[in-house]
């Protein structure tokens, strides 16, 4: 049996964003609407959903370029 240590590591990198993503709206957005009301709770949702734009746009770029240099290496 031979182990793909790339397949965990990328399994355990998403595991970790996920959790991470529903510890920031559960308990973060959560204690914003349990303590300043529902308002406040849906300005903390559109943050956070404005601070991921950036980070989708960086991931989307590395994506591109090792789709590009995988491509490339076929050559």
């Amino acid at each position: 049996m031979t182990k793909d240590l790339r397949r965990y590591a990328r399994q355990t990198n998403i595991r970790l964003l996920v959790g991470f993503f529903l510890i920031l709206l559960i308990v973060g957005d959560g204690l914003i609407y349990y303590i300043y009301g529902q308002g406040a709770a849906v300005m903390g949702l559109i943050c956070i959903g404005l601070a991921l734009v950036p980070a989708f746009l960086v991931w989307l770029v590395l994506a591109a370029l090792d789709w590009i240099v995988k491509r490339a290496d076929r050559d």
